[in-house]
């Protein structure tokens, strides 16, 4: 799975880079249809809030999305893990189609 790694007004160490990166492979050991995912870094001044987006993009278009923040990037990062991953187990379950009811039923 491709990973990318961005960061909007911070900047990303070494450390945080491998953090994500280790966070991606967890991720994509859920979800077998995983093609690629981002990782966007965010820092706000006022007040000083550390956000964290992991967009991962899977298989027949489909966009999970898991946002957090924290007091620091590492925490932010932890959180958007824990907001994705339900979503991941969710879309790893096979959908049961509704059974409509026919005209013998009745």
């Amino acid at each position: 799975m491709l990973t990318t790694i961005s960061a909007r007004h911070c900047e990303v160490t070494d450390n945080l880079r491998e953090r994500a990166q280790a966070v991606s492979e967890r991720l994509e050991k859920l979800s077998p249809h995983a093609l690629e995912a981002t990782i966007v870094f965010e820092t706000e001044d006022h007040p000083q809030t550390y956000k964290v987006e992991i967009r991962l993009r899977a298989r027949r278009r489909k966009v999970l999305i898991g946002i957090g923040e924290g007091t620091d990037h590492r925490t932010a990062l932890d959180r958007a893990e824990e907001k994705l991953r339900p979503q991941l187990e969710k879309a790893s379950q096979p959908r049961l189609r509704a059974r409509r009811a026919s005209p013998q039923d009745s």
